[in-house]
């Protein structure tokens, strides 16, 4: 029978666009009409641009790429005299690349891929730094973010990007590094920005950021977005979402700050489903060195419009509480619930049965999932700077509270196990060099309820800081104590099992800076991080699960290890800021496979690298945002090859990590050609990544061009152009480990007019 998709609460973004449009064109026609012919006559002061909402953290002007302190109060100094590699993607960045999403922000820095999902493992953000899964290891403004989510930037004013191992600063997990998102907050002004995008393949994007200070120390912000699109070289994809943030902010500039915030964020798509892995010849039984195979069209979609759908839902309440207690100490309270949730059926073009090579067929293997994950989280921090023993000290000190619960289930879907695809076995297969995504489903889907429920609360304590031994010298410390109880309950047709474990794990760094110059700084760091079982809760590929088919089991935590040497230089007058790292990076406790049914916390996995980047300006009308990354990844003791405790043949000893590339570069750099006239570009490389630890399946190397222009109509409004994959390229920005890689998008134009009141 044809499918019938379940009812979902989602609303609809085509509608809100709409909306938004036409609130935007009615309320803002006039206004820039009026401001296009009277530029001359406005006062300077009355022009409010879009990116003159800094806050702490923020770039040192409103439009550079240089950012000199990082927002979290855990970074208890500059970043210039922070002893670890951070990186601070800025408003102005995420504006002139025309970025929409988390993974469009993050391909401007280097070492950082992204991994695809399918069904056990969710669709959505999964990326990997420094060659180390970090799909749990996101923050938004310091406070886990958990959920498989794919994250949308419109209430977003900067991400910063700490590589290494983090878990002093943020808890379990951060092998490789963490993520952390700076929301939009209230401001002491009044303002309106807003900008509408139209470009190829049915782009529509509306965005409305509102700003009223309504009592001298009051004010609210409303951020509002709709997204609508196809996608530039792939068949029947297309992506829908909306999303509002408001915020209230009572106390500004005084003593006492508290302030409240919602964000929703939903989505409606179509989602892609990848290509194939296609084997090395048609006798191959097993993967050798393959890499996607688009049967000679690249735009072939493999899914099916009358079955496939993805849902999303982000709700995340927050109230937070700042008091000055004196003029050298702050404490702060954050108290946030969130609840996300995901609902898809998708397409993944498997060729496990080997029909590309036998039949030039493919299997179109249905994954689904239905899954929700509500966190609380009560974070507490006192911050500040004394004096003691002739010693000055930035400090940084907190408690943190959070329950976690994720529950996990998806649907039957009959009529979908041919595996083996004999020409003509439609819709189940589908022609690999001419698929029919318009094939009418016959199979019957229902939800299958039973599932795996996921709790998890944990507790933790912490304290970092910047000791000044004299101006030359600086000591970075920082310690902290996590508690992490998980239990699991799986519910199937024969009844339930239920599995827990109880971890405890300190976490520490120390860093010693020099500092031959105030704006310089070489420093040698040293820092750990531990991932507990279970620590994903349910929701991502957990590399030490709760369960893994196994009668004897270690469930001790992963502990990784960092040692790092670097320098950083402000330079220019201090405009452009340069930092170099090398580093190496050791996991040392991963959970293997050691014998059947046997696994313990035996493996070894090593990352050596080198780190180089570069933001800020060289000139005062030339800005660049760059980086290099090499890496070095070996699986040094991955134990046996198997799953669920049965061992298989080969091994993976002395491969490449998956999702590591050796070298990736990002350069990204716009000039002011006249004063209303700005044109820049970009470059972004990125070596051969395997998408497995066989390294049996791998995904090309790139080079993608970008381009940009922009033009000041008037003091209140400017024209963008923005040319994305500017040589319509290609390539696959996303391995899946095992049957398919993500096409990225082709050639994409998006012209957008942004107004500012």
């Amino acid at each position: 029978m044809s499918r019938q998709q379940p009812p979902s609460p989602l609303g609809s973004p085509r509608l809100l666009a709409s909306a938004i449009g036409v609130a935007i064109t009615a309320g803002s026609a006039a206004h820039m009409a009026f401001a296009a012919e009277n530029t001359e006559k406005k006062a300077a002061g009355n022009a409010i641009s879009l990116d003159a909402t800094s806050i702490t953290g923020e770039a040192q002007d409103q439009t550079s790429y240089q950012v000199e302190k990082a927002s979290s109060q855990k970074y208890t100094a500059p970043l210039v005299n922070t002893p670890r590699s951070v990186t601070v993607v800025p408003q102005q960045v995420l504006k002139d690349t025309a970025a929409t999403s988390l993974q469009d922000a993050l391909r401007t820095v280097p070492g950082i891929t992204f991994g695809a999902g399918e069904g056990g493992n969710p669709q959505g953000d999964r990326p990997f730094i420094r060659g180390f899964d970090a799909q749990g290891d996101t923050y938004l403004d310091g406070v886990r973010d958990t959920g498989g989510q794919s994250r949308e930037i419109f209430d977003i004013e900067s991400i910063e990007v700490s590589k290494g191992p983090n878990s002093s600063f943020g808890g379990r997990g951060s092998a490789g590094g963490s993520l952390n998102l700076v929301s939009k907050t209230p401001k002491q002004q009044d303002f309106l920005n807003g900008g509408f995008t139209y470009g190829s393949d049915q782009t529509r994007r509306y965005v409305l950021d509102v700003n009223r200070q309504f009592l001298d120390s009051a004010a609210f912000r409303l951020n509002l977005m709709s997204h609508e699109q196809n996608v530039a070289g792939r068949d029947a994809v297309n992506y829908d979402r909306w999303g509002v943030a408001p915020s209230l902010t009572f106390g500004l500039g005084t003593p006492t700050r508290v302030n409240f915030s919602y964000y929703h964020m939903e989505s409606d798509d179509l989602p892609d489903s990848g290509i194939p892995y296609g084997y090395s010849s048609a006798s191959a039984t097993a993967h050798k060195h393959d890499k996607p195979t688009d049967g000679g069209n690249s735009d072939n979609f493999y899914g099916l419009k009358d079955r496939d759908f993805r849902k999303t839902r982000a709700d995340i309440s927050t109230i937070s509480i700042e008091h000055d207690l004196n003029d050298n100490m702050t404490l702060k309270n954050t108290l946030r619930h969130g609840n996300t949730g995901q609902d898809y059926i998708l397409t993944q073009p498997d060729d496990s049965k080997f029909n590309v090579n036998k039949y030039g067929t493919v299997w179109r293997r249905a994954n689904s999932r239905v899954s929700t994950t509500e966190t609380t989280t009560n974070q507490t921090d006192l911050f500040g700077e004394f004096q003691a023993l002739g010693f000055k000290h930035n400090y940084s000190t907190g408690l943190e509270f959070t329950g976690e619960e994720t529950r996990v289930s998806s649907y039957n879907i009959a009529g979908n196990t041919a595996k083996v695809c004999n020409p003509g076995s439609i819709p189940s297969c589908t022609s690999l060099s001419n698929p029919n995504p318009d094939d009418a489903w016959t199979g019957a889907i229902s939800r299958n309820y039973y599932g795996t429920n996921t709790k998890a609360t944990s507790r933790a304590a912490y304290v970092f800081d910047t000791i000044e031994l004299d101006p030359q010298w600086l000591l970075n410390v920082g310690l902290r104590y996590d508690t992490f109880d998980t239990v699991a309950n799986t519910d199937t047709a024969t009844g339930r099992t239920k599995i827990k474990d109880d971890s405890q794990f300190w976490n520490w760094q120390a860093g010693l800076v020099w500092k031959p110059t105030d704006n310089g700084s070489i420093y040698a760091s040293y820092a750990t991080s531990a991932s507990p079982a279970g620590g994903l809760v349910g929701e991502g590929a957990d590399g030490n699960p709760l369960s893994a088919g196994a009668s004897v089991s270690d469930l001790q935590p992963e502990e990784t290890v960092n040692y790092e040497l670097g320098t950083k230089w402000d330079v220019f007058n201090d405009r452009l800021s340069l930092t170099a790292a090398v580093f190496r990076t050791e996991k040392k406790n991963t959970r293997i496979l050691v014998d059947a049914l046997t696994y313990q916390n035996a493996g070894e996995s090593r990352v050596d690298g080198l780190e180089l980047s570069a933001s800020g300006k060289i000139t005062d009308k030339w800005q660049v945002f760059a980086g290099y990354s090499y890496l070095k990844s070996e699986l040094v003791d991955p134990g046996f090859n198997g799953r669920n405790g049965v061992i298989s043949a080969g091994s993976n000893k002395g491969n490449e990590m998956p999702n590591t590339p050796k070298n990736s570069f990002s350069l990204w750099t716009t000039y002011e050609v006249l004063p209303k006239l700005t044109v820049g570009g970009g470059a972004f490389y990125v070596d051969e990544v395997y998408g497995d630890a066989g390294n049996t399946v791998y995904v090309p190397s790139y080079t993608r061009y970008d381009a940009m222009a922009s033009y000041k109509l008037s003091k209140n409004v400017d024209l963008q152009l923005n040319v994305q994959n500017l040589t319509d390229k290609t390539y696959y920005d996303k391995a899946y480990s095992a049957h398919f890689a993500n096409q990225a998008a082709g050639r994409t134009a998006l012209f957008t007019t942004n107004f500012h009141f």
